[in-house]
């Protein structure tokens, strides 16, 4: 939803750093469709630990430039939304990958 929305929004045709997050977002579940469509664990795990790293860094330039581009509660929403998904996402990889289960 919170790349529907940068995709969409006005700000986004005047800012590049913010197609770039919108962007991001994209290549991030692309790359998890595939194995995802497929049933596949091992690979949408796989890929998701290896985009991870930019899918951090869109989440830290968003909470970045999110107040310059504008303060409407649908952005900062955005902003919260996106910073406590990647959080998540990081925590999850990041339990897998130590050996714990994932529930």
């Amino acid at each position: 939803m919170i790349r529907a929305f940068l995709k969409h929004c006005e700000e986004a045709e005047e800012d590049d750093e913010l197609r770039d997050v919108q962007r991001t977002l994209y290549d991030y579940m692309l790359a998890l469709g595939g194995p995802l469509r497929d049933g596949d664990h091992r690979k949408y795990l796989k890929q998701a630990k290896k985009k991870l790293k930019k899918l951090r860094n869109a989440n830290e330039l968003f909470l970045e430039i999110q107040p310059e581009i504008s303060s409407h509660t649908n952005f900062q929403m955005a902003a919260v939304s996106l910073n406590a998904s990647v959080k998540q996402i990081a925590k999850l990889i990041e339990s897998h990958a130590a050996g714990h289960p994932l529930s």
